[in-house]
């Protein structure tokens, strides 16, 4: 037969669309021609494909002339994950391998010169695309792939680390050989994270973040250097629930998009990323061509922490806006559009100004000499809409040298991560969700006033110039307050102590 049809995919974004890799061989002059909107990189398949068949010991068709059509024309295609299924399509179409055997599978995985089989990016994301399709289906991956492809359980993952292990299982014969199976992860043990102990003195920055990680609200840290805002965000994964399965493989799925990929043995952690002050707009919030996901989307489900918050590229932070409303971020290009989950924990922190001692106390050794014109430069590098969009806004002053020379007080890790878990656990039962993702069509429900604590919450909103988000993130924080200490409805006390942390920046 000189036609052969092998089934593969394509990424775009985080979904992985069908592609059907048409093979046909015909007289005439020799040539080795390939078509299907392709890029650099699969264009080069041809010279992949035809050392590595030649190396594995199968005849090149030389005499040939070899047409692949990758099906639809108009989805682009990159990287080398179509050099597997060329490189069978061609056998196929030589009469060389069954293709009914053929058609029962899936088949992504680069080649190198020699045969042997190369990772692949977003395998995973190949994986959730054909159980959701094509579940009866098998997909055939290098080993290194398989395990990533492996965590969407209910697929038959298949794993090969060379083309002959393929073309043996895929060969005409009642008794062909046998892919091994890939075994699918496990969810990892959550590992040690620093001790909440660790921190000395600032009980009030601490209950802030037993808070921030109860309703999954985002916070902003402003204190002077060596205040401990940096300790006091490493901690924050460590006062989190275990990821659910969901949560991890829509986790990992993204890493495996990153230019790093997916790391198995991190399988169930929460992400935590921090990026320099110095990374550019796309890095941050992702873009490229194809598009690809940024911090915000790696962070997804995890920890996003952004040390020296003014430092940061103006158009890099306004990038988050988007995100830190609705969870997603949409990547828009003349030819493509990608969207991608962003639902992070944004951690940020930063100094009150440029110099960092404004609003020291007066038995301080540190003054701040930076005009307030300076000041003001400094703070407006965040815009008013980004810090609207920020939960809890709290400052961090230095602890005094009796505190740091003391012994370690306040509650550890482990006993804050309980209430923090029954706190979760309360919100997962009344509306599926952490607090701060609550719809505001939905927070006179769940977030619902008694008639003294509705004036006190209006009468603060007026006085204090809030906009309608920064009233509903307020009394999503105060639910938030109240689900910490078992309270069935929001009580003034509630409000009272999210509306203290939500103080907004100091004055210069």
């Amino acid at each position: 037969m000189s036609l052969a049809t092998i089934a593969s995919r394509a990424l775009d974004g985080l979904d992985a669309p069908a592609v059907q890799v048409e093979v046909h061989l015909a007289n005439g002059l020799p040539s080795f021609t390939l078509v299907g909107l392709a890029d650099t990189e699969v264009k080069e398949a041809r010279e992949r494909v035809r050392a590595a068949l030649t190396n594995s010991g199968f005849v090149f068709p030389h005499n040939k002339r070899i047409t692949v059509s990758l099906a639809p024309a108009d989805l682009p295609k990159e990287s080398g994950r179509f050099d597997l299924p060329i490189a069978l399509g061609i056998l196929a179409a030589d009469g060389q391998l069954d293709g009914q055997r053929l058609a029962r599978h899936e088949f992504a995985g680069e080649l190198s010169l020699a045969g042997e089989l190369r990772p692949v990016r977003g395998a995973l994301a190949l994986a959730l695309a054909l159980r959701r399709e094509h579940p009866q289906r098998a997909l055939v991956l290098p080993a290194a792939s398989a395990r990533e492809a492996a965590l969407a359980r209910g697929l038959d993952v298949r794993t090969a680390a060379h083309l002959l292990d393929v073309v043996r299982a895929m060969a005409p014969g009642d008794a062909p050989g046998e892919l091994p199976r890939a075994e699918p992860l496990e969810l990892a043990p959550a590992l040690g994270a620093p001790d909440l102990r660790d921190v000395k003195g600032q009980s009030a920055a601490k209950r802030a973040l037993e808070i921030a990680a109860a309703g999954g609200h985002s916070l902003l840290m402003l204190g002077p250097p060596g205040s401990g805002k940096s300790m006091l965000a490493q901690r924050l994964p460590g006062l989190l629930p275990p990821m659910t399965e969901d949560e991890a493989l829509a986790s990992a799925a993204l890493l495996g998009l990153g230019a790093r990929g997916f790391d198995a043995a991190a399988f169930g952690q929460r992400p935590v990323r921090a990026p320099h002050h110095s990374a550019s707009a796309v890095a941050l919030v992702g873009g490229g061509s194809p598009p690809r996901p940024g911090e915000i989307s790696l962070a997804h489900g995890g920890v996003l922490f952004l040390d020296e918050l003014p430092e940061f590229a103006r158009s890099s932070l306004e990038g988050l806006r988007e995100p830190l409303e609705c969870g997603r971020i949409t990547i828009s290009r003349a030819a493509r559009q990608a969207v991608f989950p962003a639902r992070f924990q944004l951690v940020a922190a930063m100094n009150p100004c440029p110099c960092g001692w404004l609003g020291a106390p007066s038995g301080s050794p540190h003054r701040c000499r930076c005009t307030p014109d300076q000041v003001a430069r400094y703070q407006s590098k965040i815009s008013g809409p980004l810090l609207d969009r920020i939960d809890m806004q709290v400052e961090v002053q230095a602890a005094a040298p009796s505190a740091l020379l003391s012994e370690a007080d306040g509650d550890a890790s482990a006993t804050v991560a309980q209430r923090v878990a029954a706190a979760r656990m309360r919100q997962l039962q009344r509306q599926g969700g952490v607090n701060a993702d609550i719809e505001p069509r939905l927070i006179d429900t769940h977030c619902a006033l008694d008639a003294a604590a509705g004036q006190f919450a209006e009468n603060a909103a007026r006085r204090l110039g809030w906009s309608g988000r920064s009233l509903h993130r307020v009394i999503k924080l105060a639910r938030t307050i109240a689900d910490l200490a078992d309270a069935a409805h929001i009580d003034a006390s509630h409000l009272a102590e999210a509306m203290q942390l939500r103080r907004g920046l100091p004055e210069p």
